[in-house]
C-alpha cells in the first residue's frame, strides 16, 4: 500500500513543487494545507507530513508537527528555510529538509520515513537532517501500516 503524505505549506508554488516530488517518489498526496485547521482536518488521512513552519495563520508549523506526531502517529518532516525556529518541536519530528530543497532530498526523506527501520548511520540524504531520537523513543515514528 502506498504511503499517504500531507503537505502543510501556504506558498502554492512551493506546495506544488513538493506535490510533484511526492508523486514522483510513488507516494500519494492526501491534501495540501495552508494553515493549522486544514492540516489537522487531514491528519487522520496521512502517514507522513511535510510541514513548513510559517503558515497562513502564523508560525504554527511546529505545533502542527507535534500534534500530528503525538495524536495521530504521523511521521513529520519539517520543510523550512529557518530550521533554528523548530525548537523543542524537533522532538516530534524525524528531521528537516532545508529550503530551497531539491526533489531528490524530499524523495529520499520520504523513503526513509516510509521504512520500518530507520538507520541513521546508513542514511545520507543531501539537504535533509535526521533529528537524533533518544534510545527506545518512537515519538512520531509509529508505523501506521
Amino acid at each position: 500500500m502506498r504511503k499517504r503524505v500531507l503537505i502543510v505549506e501556504d506558498e502554492i508554488f512551493v506546495a506544488l513543487e513538493l506535490e510533484q516530488a511526492v508523486e514522483s517518489a510513488d507516494f500519494d498526496v492526501v491534501a495540501i494545507a495552508a494553515d493549522s485547521a486544514s492540516a489537522l482536518d487531514a491528519a487522520d488521512q496521512c502517514d507522513i507530513a511535510l510541514v513548513d513552519l510559517n503558515l497562513r495563520d502564523g508560525p504554527t508549523g511546529p505545533s502542527i508537527g507535534v500534534t500530528l506526531a503525538s495524536q495521530f502517529g504521523v511521521r513529520v518532516i519539517y520543510v523550512t528555510a529557518n530550521p533554528a525556529q523548530i525548537g523543542e518541536a524537533a522532538a516530534a519530528a524525524m528531521g528537516v529538509i532545508v529550503k530551497p530543497f531539491r526533489a531528490q532530498s524530499v524523495q529520499g526523506a520520504l523513503r526513509l520515513a516510509a521504512s520500518e527501520h530507520i538507520d541513521s548511520g546508513a542514511m545520507d540524504i543531501t539537504g535533509f537532517t535526521l533529528f537524533q531520537q533518544p534510545p527506545g523513543s518512537m515519538t512520531g515514528m509509529e508505523s501506521r501500516g
